[in-house]
């Protein structure tokens, strides 16, 4: 090949080169996307994974395959779209887990810095909950009962390393003193404890609670968020019940194998922001006792890392590693 050629070769090839990242996200995606949820079908965050895919859906242009990977603590799905390939094809239900288990497990199944944030959907509050006949009536009255018997209250949770074992962990750090914990099988293991006063109380996902809160067989004390909850607005938050400093809450939204092309990044996160600004889903969402707060990629990264923060503290303070 002449000289003249490979030059006249080399220059069409460069001046294609940025036009690349626009055709890629033309062309992307072609096929069907697969979205991996690290729990089992029915719980809160495979519901908001459906809420959420078909419109995504819409968005792309292509069929949303949900495809429930529980175990683990939410490892077992969150290790596997790690290791999918960084095309777009392979996205992640993100939630609690990916900041809450960096913090507890001696060893993850995946580098956290394997998976990358597209986008946070929304956040569902944590509800303080006691036994109506308990005769606790606020939380300064749980506290001072945790007070004055150190060690002989206990507390239900859905299991050891969980958000709401943790939850309560929190309550108990920043109250300064100490109750048991009990783990269940599941959150309504735990709230059929309450109800049976086996347990003194619980910390759980609003939206599995609300039903029992309404029909008067659990009695609220405070929603775990920074703001009160429109589908309780009459319960306190935690801050406002003298829990100083207290903040938790499940969240959701998508994330991804790290590395995708940057063109695919912007695409699915700029659909992504559209479906969470969507009056329906938006409307969904707060029926089921979530609420929406978008946050792009850069953003939810940052409270990601701040997240994990919080949970290292508080698995130090309570001494919990696992396996």
């Amino acid at each position: 090949m002449h000289r003249r050629q490979v030059t006249l070769i080399c220059a069409a090839l460069l001046g294609l080169a940025p036009l690349a990242p626009s055709a890629l996200a033309q062309s992307w995606p072609a096929r069907p996307i697969k979205l991996v949820v690290p729990f089992p079908p029915g719980g809160l965050i495979d519901n908001m994974a459906r809420l959420v895919a078909p419109k995504l859906s819409q968005e792309l242009g292509q069929p949303i395959v949900i495809d429930n990977k529980p175990g683990a603590g939410g490892n077992l799905g969150a290790g596997e779209a790690s290791r999918a390939a960084a095309d777009g094809y392979t996205l992640l239900m993100a939630s609690p887990p990916l900041t809450i288990n960096p913090a507890l497990y001696k060893k993850l199944p995946y580098e956290p810095r394997s998976i990358a944030p597209i986008g946070l959907l929304g956040r569902v509050p944590n509800v303080l909950v006691v036994n109506p006949a308990s005769g606790i009536q606020n939380v300064a009255d749980l506290t001072g009962r945790m007070k004055a018997r150190p060690g002989q209250l206990n507390y239900a949770s859905n299991g050891n390393g969980t958000s709401l074992h943790l939850s309560a962990e929190l309550y108990k750090s920043l109250a300064g003193t100490y109750v048991t914990h009990i783990p269940y099988r599941g959150a309504a293991a735990g709230l059929t404890a309450v109800m049976a006063d086996e347990v003194s109380f619980m910390f759980d996902n609003l939206p599995s609670a609300l039903g029992l809160i309404q029909g008067g067989k659990l009695k609220a004390l405070a929603v775990t968020t920074p703001q009160r909850s429109s589908a309780l607005p009459q319960v306190p938050t935690m801050e406002e019940a003298g829990v100083k400093g207290y903040q938790v809450f499940a969240w959701f939204g998508l994330a991804a194998p790290a590395g995708l092309p940057a063109a695919v990044q912007q695409k699915l996160e700029q659909s992504l922001e559209r479906v969470a600004r969507n009056e329906e889903v938006k409307a969904a969402m707060l029926k089921a006792g979530a609420e929406p707060a978008w946050l792009g990629a850069q953003a939810m990264a940052s409270f990601m890392q701040a997240d994990t923060a919080q949970w290292q503290k508080v698995s130090a303070f309570a001494k919990i590693s696992l396996d």
